[in-house]
């Protein structure tokens, strides 16, 4: 059976599930994350509810939208959290950067971070967390959805809009040997532009669900 991160490698490779207004529901990867991954004319939902209590809810959702749009319309989000008890914060555009070869185009650090936001905020949500420091702004790689591994990166007020956001994500992928997934909020168009800049190719939009 095809799991969840067969699906994400294949996506990071350029190869999508069949643009078909499908959806394919397969398990968690585990507990701590659940969610909805729309890719061209197809989605994914991971979750370990019956599939068929999925399916049926989908088509209450379509009942008046568009059938491509179900699994990321509100109603049907709305019911997979109430049935699940989780929550989620909003629907992310989600893009995958190849590594690449050499140093990072910056100087970078590597520190625990403990207290950095970021990383707190980061190892709530994923595993090995890695943070690296540079001047005016931070890195993070860590495994999250399907033990992917997911960047983040944080540029300090002050050194805003000079292009280091852009060479903080450029570093994510010297950093790592295997494809790098952003997660970015449709409505911050600076980290959107940050990333694609960088070298990300948008797949798909995700929303996750939070474990309690």
């Amino acid at each position: 059976m095809e799991t969840l991160r067969d699906i994400l490698d294949a996506a990071a490779r350029g190869v999508f599930p069949p643009g078909d207004g499908g959806t394919t529901v397969v398990p968690q990867h585990a507990h701590r994350d659940a969610g909805v991954i729309a890719f061209t004319a197809h989605s994914v939902v991971f979750t370990d509810e019956d599939p068929e209590w999925v399916r049926e809810t989908l088509r209450a959702a379509a009942d008046g939208c568009d059938a491509l749009a179900a699994t990321l319309n509100a109603r049907f989000l709305a019911a997979l959290l109430e049935r699940t008890g989780r929550t989620t914060d909003t629907v992310d555009a989600l893009a995958v950067g190849s590594p690449l070869p050499g140093r990072p185009p910056l100087a970078l650090t590597q520190t625990a971070g403990a207290g950095h936001p970021r990383a707190v905020r980061a190892r709530a949500h994923r595993d090995d967390v890695r943070l690296w420091e540079a001047d005016g702004g931070v890195v993070i790689l860590g495994r999250g959805v399907a033990g992917r591994l997911e960047v983040a990166v944080e540029v300090d007020e002050g050194v805003r809009h000079r292009g280091l956001g852009r060479l903080l994500a450029t570093a994510a992928r010297h950093l790592a040997d295997e494809p790098v997934w952003a997660q970015v909020s449709p409505g911050n168009a600076r980290s959107l532009r940050a990333f694609q800049a960088a070298g990300y190719v948008p797949v798909g939009a995700e929303a996750l669900l939070l474990a309690p």
